[in-house]
């Protein structure tokens, strides 16, 4: 069995996740974690499954059911002991940039983005449009937090920034 971490891209119907799902099963694969979502009417997903190399062949099925399916191999991180992880929540009125500024200052104080998600809404009293953005992060060391929050905060007085640990995993 090889860890393989599986993305299938494509127009949303339903289905879509029973036809990946019983591709792997098939294969005699276990199904171990994964990530999906519906974006501008396309289905995109990532999955890490277990399973044996024939599960390559079993996906290219799903490509003549309208799927770009891409498969790569899966690599054990080392353990190292590291900061506990951090859900970081930011909110602030919609502009072009703020992932992008978001993740430099993350990035430079060495923090890394294990989950990301963001969208727009529309804000309870203005009606403005909202932007969200929650992450899952773990930094170096402890020391980065307090620097990662004041770097967030720094952004600009329109972002709100919740920052709490939520222990080792």
């Amino acid at each position: 069995m090889a860890s393989l971490i599986v993305t299938v891209v494509g127009p949303d119907r339903p289905g879509l996740v029973r036809a990946l799902a019983e591709a792997v099963d098939a294969a005699g694969g276990s199904w171990q974690e994964s990530r999906m979502a519906r974006l501008a009417g396309q289905f995109a997903g990532i999955v890490l499954v277990e399973a044996p190399e024939g599960l390559i062949e079993d996906l290219r099925a799903l490509e003549r059911q309208g799927l770009r399916v891409t498969v790569q191999p899966g690599t054990a991180a080392p353990a190292v002991a590291v900061a506990a992880r951090l859900a970081v929540d930011v909110v602030g009125n919609d502009r072009p940039g703020i992932v992008r500024d978001i993740s430099r200052v993350l990035a430079s104080h060495g923090v890394n983005i294990e989950e990301l998600t963001t969208g727009v809404a529309s804000g309870s009293f203005s009606g403005e449009a909202l932007f969200k953005v929650t992450a899952l992060v773990r930094p170096p060391n402890d020391a980065a937090v307090e620097l990662v929050r004041t770097g967030l905060e720094a952004l600009g007085n329109e972002l709100m920034v919740d920052i709490q640990a939520i222990g080792q995993a």
